[in-house]
């Protein structure tokens, strides 16, 4: 039994990080071994040119020519502005729907707001998949000019966010005994002052847990940031689809240079909250 457990740990690990190592392989790899048959499993002429071209697009003709043989690159803005867009409306869009769902969460958890029925409320936002709202979405947007805005993809996503933020940030507080929140007010605290000096700082862990689901379901979102904008503002995941070639079709090795580096600030996000992480994620594993 151990020798197939181990087996099968091997094989989920095998799976899970298969698509990690082809991504990087692809993202150094020239571009005559991105799409062959048999596969190149690993390149044997590694390259930086897919990273040239991600960084700066200005060489996107010269890199073309010598590595394509096509002068018909797509490459409409430079990887530095999509991260930075991407970086300005994930975190803010974060930073709204965790503080908006924190204070929801507590609100139903302590005093049952809304009744039984109003936590599934917030789920019906989810319930629908996005292509069904984005439609409308969009005509909303164009009429009070949020369309190509930061303010415009920061709601939409902290509105599609938030309801996660919720029912995760719920569960954690649920955890916490009301009785703390009681003795604090007995000695004089309200009922604000309770929640941020006791309930708070023990379900940290369990914010901060959520705030990087939160993170990265804004980071990788792709569907709103296509359609509500024009071009002004340009997210990561826009930016991969904008690497295509009319001879060559999509350039892989590009889009897998751009998949790699778009995945650090992710690691990083979750490196620097790790302590915090492994806390949130078993909070209330230990039932009380």
């Amino acid at each position: 039994m151990t020798a197939l457990r181990r087996l099968a740990v091997a094989l989920a690990m095998l799976i899970s990080f298969f698509p990690i190592y082809w991504l990087v392989s692809t993202s150094f790899k020239p571009h005559d071994e991105w799409a062959t048959f048999p596969p190149v499993w690993l390149t044997e002429r590694p390259t930086l040119q897919n990273y040239r071209i991600v960084f700066a697009p200005e060489l996107a003709r010269e890199v073309a020519a010598t590595e394509a043989g096509s002068l018909d690159y797509k490459v409409s803005a430079s990887a530095w502005k999509a991260f930075a867009d991407s970086a300005i409306i994930s975190t803010a869009a974060t930073i709204l729907s965790v503080l908006f769902g924190t204070l929801a969460a507590y609100s139903i958890s302590r005093y049952r707001t809304g009744g039984e029925n109003y936590p599934f409320q917030f789920l019906t936002i989810r319930m629908f998949p996005p292509i069904a709202v984005v439609v409308p979405m969009v005509v909303v947007f164009s009429f009070v000019r949020l369309s190509d805005t930061y303010p415009g993809l920061i709601i939409a996503y902290t509105a599609f966010t938030l309801p996660f933020s919720i029912w995760m940030i719920r569960s954690f507080i649920d955890e916490v005994p009301e009785d703390l929140e009681s003795a604090a007010m007995i000695y004089g605290m309200g009922p604000m002052k309770a929640f941020l000096t006791v309930t708070l700082p023990l379900v940290k862990g369990g914010i901060l847990a959520t705030a990087l689901f939160v993170f990265i379901l804004n980071w990788s979102e792709f569907l709103f940031a296509l359609t509500l904008t024009q071009g002004k503002i340009v997210t990561v995941t826009v930016q991969v689809a904008n690497y295509v070639s009319a001879s060559s079709g999509k350039l892989y090795g590009v889009q897998a240079a751009m998949g790699t580096v778009s995945t650090l600030p992710v690691i990083l996000f979750g490196y620097l909250i790790q302590k915090h992480l492994v806390r949130g994620l078993s909070f209330g594993a230990i039932k009380r």
